[in-house]
């Protein structure tokens, strides 16, 4: 019987330990530099496991269901156009932390491809002896320069992390909230609970490895001439690639005029290049 006991305890363990914790996070933006008075509101999540953490917008995994769905039902002809509309999100992005090699990576689409980079810039925190309460929590003040923007954050020991929401860690605790000086961003904790694992992420087309600041001049391409990016090969930029297939289905022109749809693909990019010119790093 002691055995027994000990084999459910250690198993009991292994559940809980492979439990993933989710922190949902309001994320206010004012991305579009010529309208401050455009405010964009939005929910993020943060999925923190022992080994790492994610980063992502919700309406990534509601897209990634519909997607999914559609092709369960009978591909393109199912897609709803008007549905994806209402999920379009100003987090584009996904932030991931590897917590064995302390190294974060960003992900973010370009065209039929995601280019991924690991962050080359360390957190420098200056931590204040001010706290506060926000919510339930104890939180204390910290303060740091990071992409060209000044930031100040309130972080809690009252949970068991040391993480945040988007590129911020480092603190010895949880981040409840940060938010730049500007007031052009923030990032602030509305709940949590624990769901079973990490969700699956639809992927498409190829995951290109490149620097931070090769990323950067790829996005500026991006913006200038979407339409290159749809070939394959993105852009004439040739780097490691992992995995493949291209794009089909919903990201695809649905059996349309191909001149059509590379016309709005076109138009719908610069468009969001106009309303995200202040973009959360500026440097």
């Amino acid at each position: 019987m002691k055995k027994i006991g000990i084999i459910v305890l250690i198993l009991c363990m292994q559940i809980t330990f492979a439990q993933v914790n989710r922190f949902v996070y309001q994320v206010t933006m004012k991305s579009d530099a010529t309208n401050k008075n455009d405010v964009k509101t939005e929910n993020a999540y943060l999925d923190i496991s022992q080994d790492k953490s994610v980063f992502y917008s919700e309406n990534r995994i509601k897209r990634d269901s519909i997607i999914q769905n559609t092709f369960q039902s009978g591909g393109a002809r199912g897609f709803n156009r008007d549905q994806m509309e209402s999920l379009r999100s100003n987090i584009n992005y996904t932030v991931e932390k590897d917590k064995k090699d302390q190294k974060i990576y960003f992900k973010d689409r370009l065209g039929r491809d995601m280019y991924s980079y690991e962050e080359d810039r360390p957190l420098n925190w200056k931590i204040l002896s001010e706290t506060t309460k926000i919510g339930d929590y104890k939180v204390q003040k910290a303060e740091t320069d990071f992409g060209g923007r000044k930031w100040t954050a309130w972080f809690t020991t009252d949970l068991p992390y040391q993480d945040g929401p988007y590129k911020f860690s480092g603190l010895p605790g949880l981040i409840i909230k940060v938010e730049d000086d500007l007031g052009d961003y923030s990032f602030d904790l509305m709940k949590n609970y624990k769901i079973a694992a990490f969700p699956t992420m639809n992927q498409f087309g190829n995951t290109i490895k490149v620097k931070r600041t090769d990323y950067i001049k790829q996005q500026k391409k991006f913006y200038a001439d979407p339409a290159s990016f749809m070939t394959q090969g993105g852009g004439g930029f040739a780097q490691t690639r992992i995995g493949g297939g291209g794009i089909s289905g919903p990201r695809g022109n649905g059996g349309g005029n191909p001149a059509d749809f590379r016309k709005r693909m076109e138009e719908r990019v610069k468009d969001d290049a106009k309303k995200n010119s202040n973009p959360i790093e500026l440097q």
